[in-house]
Parts: structure tokens; sequence; C-alpha cells
């Protein structure tokens, strides 16, 4: 009991939704040196917080089919995230990669709701950009992004309204639900799971905001591998996503989706039809991980 006293306290002081962020400042990596033609691009949040970002446009000579962005994960900084969209380019979709208050280059600190005016200065910055405009929009939101891409576009019809698709990966359909899980795995903290689960903040969860996504097509990704978002999270997912929506199970780790060029495939097939593509719906469909 005293070492939960002292977590609690901990936990109290450092503040919850910071439990959900954890930012690296500065850029280790750009994707110059993964030979990806790319752009800086600077926003500023409606609070004057300013963000970076980067712009990947579409391949030379390859037509452009739309914009992607991209909403990374709670750790590191756009530099440990490329790999959920470098490929995109080559396959004609151009992307904004979007690092919150906090990370990398941009200013701040995480937190909720402050990070909603990111992810609104992201939609902000597309609305004007020329190279945007009549071209089909695609968030894809990876771990915890895609849970606030759900929060926020629940809240913004007219975003909503604006997008092809929602791509979900990896994506925690409850903070709590998650939390518990994670603290179960250790003997250490698995007798206090239940009572530091608690101090989570779920409000803002996918699961929350689903419901209110009518009417966009929406692409589930979960790895039956994945040790910190388990199987059953997606089925979640699934079940409390209105149609037309896909759940696609795959292999591999965490967000590690897009290093497998089957799943790079079924994105973009289902991109060419999000209404009417299934996915890969029988198991016999899906690889074995990893590949002899």
């Amino acid at each position: 009991m005293k070492l939960l006293g002292i977590l609690t306290l901990f936990l109290s002081l450092t503040g919850c939704s910071s439990m959900l962020f954890y930012p690296e400042s500065g850029l280790p990596f750009t994707p110059d040196k993964a030979r990806l033609e790319y752009r800086d691009v600077n926003l500023t949040a409606a609070d004057g917080t300013r963000l970076h970002g980067w712009w990947l446009p579409a391949k030379a000579g390859v037509p452009v089919k739309g914009t992607v962005l991209h909403l990374h994960g709670n750790g590191g900084n756009l530099s440990w995230h490329l790999g959920g969209s470098w490929w995109l380019p080559e396959q004609g979709y151009q992307v904004l990669l979007l690092d919150y208050r906090g990370y990398g280059l941009s200013e701040g600190e995480p937190s909720l709701p402050a990070i909603y005016q990111d992810i609104q200065a992201a939609f902000d910055w597309l609305a004007t950009s020329p190279d945007v405009q009549s071209k089909p929009l695609v968030v894809l939101g990876q771990s915890i992004g895609g849970a606030l891409a759900v929060h926020y576009l629940a809240q913004h019809p007219q975003q909503r309204a604006s997008l092809k698709a929602l791509i979900l990966d990896g994506t925690p359909a409850s903070y709590r639900d998650v939390a518990r899980y994670t603290l179960g795995t250790s003997w250490l903290t698995w007798p206090l799971k239940t009572p530091l689960s608690w101090l989570i903040p779920d409000d803002d969860s996918a699961l929350n905001g689903l419901s209110r996504l009518a009417g966009t097509p929406t692409l589930i990704f979960q790895s039956m591998d994945d040790t910190l978002v388990p199987m059953d999270n997606g089925i979640r997912l699934y079940q409390a996503a209105p149609p037309p929506r896909v759940l696609q199970l795959t292999r591999g780790g965490h967000v590690q989706t897009f290093s497998d060029p089957t799943w790079r495939q079924v994105m973009l097939r289902y991109l060419e039809d999000p209404q009417h593509f299934n996915g890969l719906r029988r198991l016999a469909e899906v690889p074995n991980y990893p590949k002899p």
C-alpha cells in the first residue's frame, strides 16, 4: 500500500494526460537520408505554439492520387515514425507528417486537450496548400495518433466530411484498458493494474468517438502479435465503428505494419475503393510472421 501511495502521488503531480505522451526533442534522422524528397513545414497552433512537420511530395513522374495526414504514435518524434509513410510517395500519395507539441522541433509540452490544436493546425495547412486542393484526403493514425484522430474528427464534422478514408493502425480502443493490460504484464505492477489504470484519462479514447464517425470509411489494422495493444482491442474498435469499416488482422510488432509489403498493398487496394474492399478476410490469407 505504501508503494501504491507513492505511485499515486507521483502520477497526480506529473499530470495524468502527460502519462500518454513520451516525446523526444531533436531530429536525428531526416527523409533525405532515406533518399526521399521532402521539405520542412512550419505550423502555428491556435494558442501560438509553433509546430514542425515534414511534407513528402509524390515521387516525380507519379500521378498524385491523394494526400495522407500521418499522425504518429506517442513515443519519439518524426524520425521514429517515418517508417509508417515513407512508401506512400512512390505510390502517388503525398504526405504531411506532423510532430505534436513537444516532439522533435515542435515547441511546447504535449497534453490533452491542447494537442488537438496541433491537429487543427495541420488541417488548416492542408486546406490552404495548393498541392492538396482537389485531391482526396486520408488520415493515417498510428497507435495513439489514431485515437487522437478519432476524437478530433468526432468533434469536427466539417473535416470529417472531407475525408476519403480513416486508417487506424495499432490504435488503442481505450487508454485505460491498454494501461491495465500493460501493467498486468509485469509481476511488480500486476497487483496495482486496476487502481493505477484509473489514473489514466479515458474520455478521449477512440471507443468514445467512433460512433460519431458515421459515413467515414475506416480501415482498422490490428496485429495478432502486438504485445502493447492486444488483438481484442482491434475487435472492439471494429465493433464500435459504424459502417463502412474493415478490420484487417496483421502480423508483426506494434505499428510495424507497413514494414511488410503485404499490408502496404492492402492499404493501397483499400484506398482504391474504401466503400467495398474487405481486406484479406481469411486467416489463411494472412502471411506467417516472421517469414522464413
